[in-house]
């Protein structure tokens, strides 16, 4: 049997990528007794009626899954964040990180805007790039004006799925355009090109930009905690994790505990502070959650 990976689902159809052919498929009844959704970027197992029909009828393991946007098999989140207008802000990229660091997805840091930037404000961004850099993440600075940083995304992209995600206003819709100037999509406006008009189903859609697949969606519609608990979040901070192998005691919450690697490595300036403190803030967020019963 063909196998191919779901790249649209849109009223009850599951739109099936095999080789080059796009495949309208539905689901079999299995999927309803079994409790199985099937998600845009599941690798699925297919029947064809004809050469553009046809049924769904295993869908393989899945990597990982996000709710919401509902999609699976995601590789990479790329974080579109500004470096002005709005300005940068590193307290909402650090809530993103946790997001996709929980989820097992690889982040890719995307500063854009950087033509807008003065002297003053590069020196800042440059100081945060060292400091991510530092933490093990990927730092791409854009600009879709001049497409400046433009060709370092394109590798980051290929034989991946990867979600696009960041506050309104960053520059999404602008930095896909570019990445695919056939796309054109309406930046700060609804998207006609990809079915995302104000009375159609809200859908999520793979779109292809090289040998890549990145979804539409503008990401995580929900920055809330609620699925991580207290000692989980140190993992979700990689110099932290790394740091806490130095704590004297396990399930360290680096808060008050007594010889604690990560408050060592805050003082002695290899953490920096605000990644500290932004952290204190997630943990008591978490621990203020109401209970789930």
């Amino acid at each position: 049997m063909p196998e191919g990976k779901i790249v649209k689902a849109l009223s009850g159809f599951y739109y099936v990528l095999h080789d080059d052919d796009l495949i309208q498929c539905r689901g079999r009844g299995v999927f309803r007794k079994n409790k199985i959704t099937p998600l845009v970027g599941d690798e699925v197992v297919f029947q064809a009626e004809n050469d553009s029909e046809g049924y769904i009828l295993e869908v393989k393991q899945r990597k990982n899954e996000l709710v919401r946007p509902p999609i699976a098999n995601v590789d990479q989140a790329i974080l579109v964040f500004s470096a002005v207008e709005p300005d940068f802000s590193p307290v909402l990229l650090d809530r993103f990180l946790v997001l996709v660091e929980y989820n097992h997805i690889k982040p890719l840091i995307c500063i854009t805007k950087m033509d807008l930037t003065d002297d003053n404000k590069q020196q800042m961004i440059s100081k945060y790039v060292h400091d991510y850099k530092s933490a093990g993440y990927e730092v791409i600075l854009t600009s879709s004006e001049t497409e400046k940083g433009i060709e370092q995304l394109y590798p980051h992209i290929e034989d991946k799925i990867s979600v696009v995600a960041g506050q309104s206003g960053v520059g999404k819709s602008s930095l896909l355009n570019v990445l695919r100037p056939d796309l054109d999509l309406k930046t700060n406006d609804i998207s006609s090109h990809l079915g995302r008009g104000r009375h159609t189903t809200r859908h999520v859609e793979l779109i292809r930009i090289g040998n890549g697949l990145v979804a539409d969606t503008p990401g995580f519609s929900s920055l809330d905690f609620t699925d991580i608990e207290a000692d989980e979040l140190t993992s979700c901070f990689p110099e932290l994790e790394q740091a806490s192998e130095h704590c004297k005691f396990r399930g360290c919450l680096h808060l008050s505990e007594p010889k604690c690697g990560v408050k060592q490595a805050v003082e002695s300036g290899y953490i920096p502070t605000y990644r500290y403190e932004h952290y204190l803030d997630f943990l008591k967020e978490i621990k203020d959650r109401k209970p789930r019963y």
